[in-house]
């Protein structure tokens, strides 16, 4: 690809052009970009290249005779190429990403004319040049900046002037959409974390949460570009799906807190047993369907210090059961086998309100748990939940829990007693493993 820039001030382009990323670049040979100085092409003793406009008005309008003098000299040199002559005016089309791939696909050199003062003599714009581009509904002293980014936006697609396709092809506006979220070190930046499913190595985990964000993004910040797209596709249409029943969930406003129960928090724990009983009888998971968990089964993890309730603001939300006393269920497992033998944490009976289902809490949930299970000396974490309980059993490998195998839990009588095992060995204070 070779651009030519034919300006008034190519010192200021070039010493943009020829840095960073574009500059290697050019001096790797992969692109070429000139910067042509249109005074070096009139044909008067005091380099004129401007002129008051007839008919009268404010400033001056640059003459066509150093535009085509200059262009012609370009165009000279670049006999053989597919060329493109476009003037950067405040009048043109706006530019966006989709005009960036048609001028790399359709040509292999483009000139950009820059203009200054009032304009250019439109007699030059008539005979010369191909289109107009604007870089939005605004005006600059001159066509330097948008020559620049046009440049820069159509050279690092060119092959080799970035690593790899995908550092475009993933990109804002590549296929309409924003770009997903970035993070880097550390994990945890002024109390703001990294959000665990960037953490946990699963990869096509990583790109659908990739791709859920870039829908969720456009949706949010440009509801111009949203309403063009097309979703044909069944993965973004469940997406996009998910992402309009979260907007519909309950938003978390208030801060979150967790603390010990206490045996006047049963009437709203047991609510919430009872909505998840009512909710998993739905998914046909015959889990929680006899009369476990009972009351006295929840006022025994109370007793035991054991049972916690999750706060937004003041109000009961959730509550989870987290013990470091060995589970005898755990110790007969099949199908697979547990991680490592090393003191564990065990997750039990947890459960969100009615009103805050998917807003996320379930996800403080398990950092809560994390938590717990930290301050208790411990860096494993284990749970179990049904074969057909697929929220839970999302949430877990969503935090980076792995399946383990199968374990036979205490139930009640007539039910299905399987259960499916997960665990999660936590990193150390610091991110260390």
């Amino acid at each position: 690809m070779r651009i030519d820039i034919m300006t008034l001030f190519p010192d200021v382009v070039n010493s943009f052009m020829h840095e960073s990323i574009i500059g290697r670049a050019a001096k790797k040979g992969i692109i070429e970009i000139n910067c042509v100085q249109i005074r070096d092409y009139t044909e008067n003793k005091q380099m004129q290249v401007d002129d008051y406009p007839y008919g009268g008005g404010w400033g001056c309008v640059m003459m066509a005779q150093p535009l085509k003098s200059c262009l012609d000299d370009i165009m000279e040199s670049a006999k053989g190429k597919r060329s493109r002559v476009i003037y950067m005016s405040p009048q043109g089309k706006p530019y966006n990403q989709e005009t960036a791939k048609r001028l790399k696909r359709d040509y292999d050199h483009l000139v950009l004319v820059c203009g200054h003062y009032e304009g250019v003599d439109e007699r030059f714009i008539e005979q010369c040049v191909d289109e107009e581009i604007s870089l939005g509904d605004f005006v600059l002293t001159g066509g330097e900046i948008a020559a620049m980014a046009v440049a820069d936006s159509v050279c690092r697609m060119v092959p080799g002037v970035l690593s790899d396709e995908q550092c475009y092809t993933g990109e804002s506006h590549w296929d309409g959409l924003l770009e997903y979220p970035q993070y880097t070190r550390p994990e945890n930046w002024e109390g703001r974390k990294v959000p665990e499913i960037l953490l946990n190595g699963d990869h096509a985990k990583v790109e659908r949460w990739r791709r859920k964000q870039q829908i969720k993004r456009t949706m949010e910040k440009r509801p111009d570009m949203f309403e063009k797209l097309d979703f044909e596709d069944k993965e973004n249409k469940e997406l996009l799906n998910e992402i309009k029943r979260e907007e519909k969930a309950f938003k978390l406003t208030e801060p979150l807190s967790y603390r010990k129960a206490e045996p006047d928090d049963l009437p709203q724990i047991m609510e919430m047993v009872e909505y998840a009983r009512k909710t998993l009888r739905k998914m046909k998971a015959d889990q929680w369907q006899g009369e476990y968990p009972a009351e006295s089964d929840i006022m025994r993890d109370i007793e035991n210090r054991e049972c916690y309730v999750i706060l937004h603001g003041s109000e009961k939300a959730a509550f989870f059961m987290l013990s470091q006393r060995p589970d005898p269920c755990y110790e007969n497992i099949t199908d697979g086998k547990w991680s490592s033998d090393m003191p564990y944490c065990v997750l039990h009976r947890a459960a969100v309100a009615q009103k805050y289902r998917g807003s996320g809490l379930s996800s403080y949930l398990i950092e809560c748990a994390e938590e717990l299970t930290r301050l208790a000396g411990c860096r494993c974490l284990r749970a179990d939940t049904h074969r057909k309980n697929k929220p839970m059993k999302s949430l877990l490998r969503d935090k980076a829990f792995r399946y383990r195998g199968n374990v036979e839990v205490n139930t009640s009588p007539g039910h299905d007693s399987a259960r499916q095992a997960y665990e999660k060995i936590l990193k150390k204070a610091g991110g260390e493993k």
